[in-house]
């Protein structure tokens, strides 16, 4: 698809949670800009609120490289040798049985390990001052790991001067862990910095929550994994393109053993129902567009006068919303530790399947149009064909 191609003017990015799978996104996005579309809003839980802070956070030309400059950051681990560049070529061929004992190596590296420019095992910790994640003073300690590597990572990537004032729409979503109300911190309303990033993708028990402005955070994934319903939320916004980025399918294979019961649950776990959200926002859409009509055959005199006409005045609307999903299928299947195997080879893959996807769904110039007609709403999943 050529820069040239006529895209709506209002374009969003919306970036679900899914720990070491986020390198999907970036492929994404790089495929995304290299065609010349230029979300205005970014919106990310978890994972995908990192990689929204690296895209906004960074100049336009350099968003890609900073990308995947911050991938390659976090995929080293602390103390055993990483994957060279040079080994990866000839490890991603290697046979089924070979490549799951190289992914199960890099799960468990991560757990013992942690990962180098974002967290370590608190037992580190415990070494040097005789305390355990069990009598931690505190939430900030409450956890397997120690996360403050990734303020730092954050700190030194992101122009978060940028993030505010740059002129892109940023919004992250954590869960208050006192009130358990899912959250969104969002640039329009607020100055963002690391610790919201950070919030985003506490994980808990592995992360610990993080405190902003006296309230603690946890990762806005153990309510809803994915921002699309924030986005969809006021349809009145503007006619709006949406590409949704899913890291987990709701589909999926019945499991045979222990550990496919583990992966499964994840999956179904952390989709978050995405084509319900769509499905529901279709609906939505179709009423507002029927009040719309509705009121135009009312005078207006009566319009005006009328209460109910006027509580429906603010709830009709004639935008029009296309939503183009990419749901990550081909390599994400690789046992329950997918989330946490933070290899450079399977970051490669990620990475390269999130492109091959998004060039996929750009080749349709039918789904970046908006509906027409008396459909104010649409959705195209762009990986279906591989869904089966």
């Amino acid at each position: 698809m050529s820069a040239a191609a006529p895209f709506p003017e209002n374009i969003a990015l919306v970036l679900q949670g899914g720990g070491a799978l986020g390198a999907y996104q970036a492929g994404v996005y790089q495929g995304l800009h290299e065609a010349g579309v230029a979300p205005g809003w970014l919106a990310g839980i978890s994972i995908g609120a990192f990689n929204t802070a690296i895209i906004a956070g960074s100049a336009p030309e350099r968003r890609v490289e900073a990308l995947r400059t911050f991938w390659e950051t976090i995929s080293q681990p602390y103390l055993l040798p990483a994957t060279t560049l040079g080994q990866e070529a000839r490890l991603e061929g290697l046979g089924e049985h070979a490549r799951a004992w190289l992914d199960t190596w890099e799960a468990w590296r991560a757990l013992a390990e942690g990962q180098r420019g974002f967290f370590h095992p608190r037992g580190w910790d415990a070494g040097l001052t005789g305390q355990s994640p069990f009598d931690a003073a505190g939430p900030q300690s409450a956890s397997w790991y120690d996360t403050r590597p990734m303020i730092e990572t954050l700190e030194r990537m992101v122009d978060f001067d940028r993030l505010n004032d740059g002129g892109i729409r940023v919004s992250v979503g954590a869960v208050n862990v006192a009130t358990g109300n899912l959250e969104y911190f969002d640039n329009t309303r607020m100055r963002l910095d690391a610790r919201h990033i950070l919030a985003s993708g506490a994980l808990p028990p592995a992360f610990p929550a993080v405190e902003i402005d006296g309230a603690f955070y946890w990762d806005g994934g153990l309510v809803s994994n994915t921002p699309l319903s924030y986005v969809l939320s006021d349809p009145r916004r503007a006619d709006t393109l949406v590409f949704q980025v899913d890291l987990w399918s709701a589909r999926g294979e019945l499991p045979q053993n222990l550990l496919d019961v583990a992966e499964r649950q994840k999956e179904i776990q952390y989709s978050s129902r995405t084509r319900m959200v769509t499905t529901v926002q279709r609906v939505d859409q179709h009423y507002r567009r029927l009040l719309r009509e509705l009121l135009e055959a009312i005078p207006a005199e009566a319009r005006e006068s009328n209460p109910w006409a006027r509580h429906a005045a603010d709830l009709a609307c004639g935008n029009r919303i296309s939503v183009i999903q990419l749901i990550y299928r081909e390599r994400a299947r690789i046992g329950h530790f997918k989330d946490y195997q933070f290899g450079r080879v399977a970051l490669r893959e990620h990475w390269t399947s999130g492109l091959v996807d998004v060039n996929r769904a750009l080749a349709h110039p039918e789904w970046l149009r908006l509906p027409t007609g008396e459909d104010a709403f649409a959705s195209h999943d762009a990986t279906a064909m591989d869904a089966d």
